[in-house]
């Protein structure tokens, strides 16, 4: 009993008070932060901490207005807009216009020397508040603050990445993704989406071609992607495209529509079936010839007209066979057309036939269309022969 009130004694001290009294602070602090960066929190320490900056300069300018220059006050009118509501972000317009008031009073009228309150430097100062106010009302009308678009955006290229991840096949297979957008932007309106059904004695690989390229066609990828995959594998084969055309249609978008591929093979046996909605031809490589041969399937594109019919072509992959499948973008330009386009890609990819395709689907990219101004995507599936098996 003795120990336990000696415990609670110092527990009652004025030091124990004020380290719980700093934890709370503390605690709290970081929780604002937190919330704050993540655009739930208020931005209040925001808007105090550049208040605060608007008399310090000036009081600079008054001290020293060689060094500390009327126009310095754009830079927290230039913080407050991407930090601040427009709410908010009015009160520092405010404090900064009496701030220039304050400075034009003290200084004396610009005609008497270098370093005072010009016309110049309120216009300058009014546009950068101008500029501000109109990124901080958009802000506010999307509902994203400027500290998280970046990360949003990053998540946006990340899903749609992953997305596109082709799963392991067994032994004997291989196969491998090349995504290039256009302009070297990050986003892609290109899109691949793969599963294993059947038990995973099946692939199913379906590539797309959304209308537009990079940016614009980002967020219609991401959100077909996140469709065709839902739809993947929980339909019958030749359901899959009529679903996504009847999707696209319900979007009403006015670039509504789309090309697409969609590959079914049968991981045991090599066979496979391949349904076109107005995509470019599969290429296939027989290993006894070596030669190219088109797999084209019949099919309009997706997102026109309603009660479309998707017909099949199929095929087989015998050891050391090729399946290539690609966009339009990586062999038609304004200046070449398709059927050009596939003899080039054809006659790049013959270099990789003696050493193998590991590697090869960004090497082809590069070497058939690294300036197009379009996206572009190649897909490989290989069926390795007994030598390349037992050489890796």
């Amino acid at each position: 009993m003795a120990a336990g009130r000696e415990r609670r004694a110092e527990a009652d001290t004025f030091t124990a008070r004020l380290k719980k009294q700093w934890h709370r602070a503390r605690v709290g602090m970081r929780r604002a932060a937190v919330d704050y960066f993540r655009g739930d929190g208020s931005d209040w320490v925001a808007l105090a901490g550049l208040l605060l900056t608007v008399p310090l300069i000036a009081a600079g300018t008054l001290a020293n207005s060689v060094w500390c220059a009327p126009s310095a006050l754009v830079i927290p009118i230039v913080a407050g807009g991407l930090l601040l509501r427009p709410a908010s972000l009015l009160g520092l317009y405010a404090a900064a216009a009496t701030a220039l008031i304050v400075e034009s009073v003290q200084l004396g009228p610009y005609t008497e020397g270098a370093a005072r309150v010009t016309p110049g430097v309120v216009l300058v100062v009014a546009a950068c508040g101008s500029f501000g106010l109109v990124v901080a009302q958009f802000r506010s009308r999307v509902g994203v603050p400027w500290r998280r678009g970046g990360t949003m955006l990053f998540d946006l290229r990340e899903r749609i990445r992953v997305q596109s991840k082709l799963p392991k096949l067994p032994g004997g297979w291989h196969r491998e993704m090349a995504l290039r957008p256009a302009g070297g932007q990050s986003f892609s309106g290109d899109f691949v989406v793969a599963a294993r059904t059947n038990g995973g004695r099946t692939l199913e690989v379906v590539l797309t071609d959304v209308s537009g390229k990079g940016m614009d066609a980002a967020s219609r990828a991401l959100l077909l992607s996140g469709a065709f995959g839902g739809l993947l594998g929980s339909l019958p084969p030749h359901a899959f495209l009529p679903a996504a055309n009847g999707y696209l249609l319900r979007q009403d978008w006015d670039e509504g529509f789309a090309t697409s591929i969609h590959l079914v093979l049968d991981l045991d046996s090599g066979d496979y079936e391949l349904y076109s909605a107005g995509h470019p031809p599969g290429l296939q490589l027989s290993a006894g010839s070596g030669r190219w041969e088109e797999k084209a399937a019949d099919g309009p594109l997706l997102g026109v007209y309603d009660g479309a019919q998707f017909d099949s072509v199929k095929g087989s992959l015998r050891p050391g066979d090729v399946l290539m499948l690609f966009t339009d973008g990586l062999v038609e330009t304004s200046d070449r057309d398709i059927v050009e386009g596939i003899d080039r890609l054809t006659g790049e990819a013959d270099r990789y036939v003696a050493g193998g395709f590991h590697g090869a689907a960004w090497h082809l990219i590069e070497a058939v269309a690294k300036d197009v101004n379009d996206d572009r995507a190649l897909l490989l599936i290989c069926r390795e022969g007994p030598t390349a098996a037992a050489s890796r």
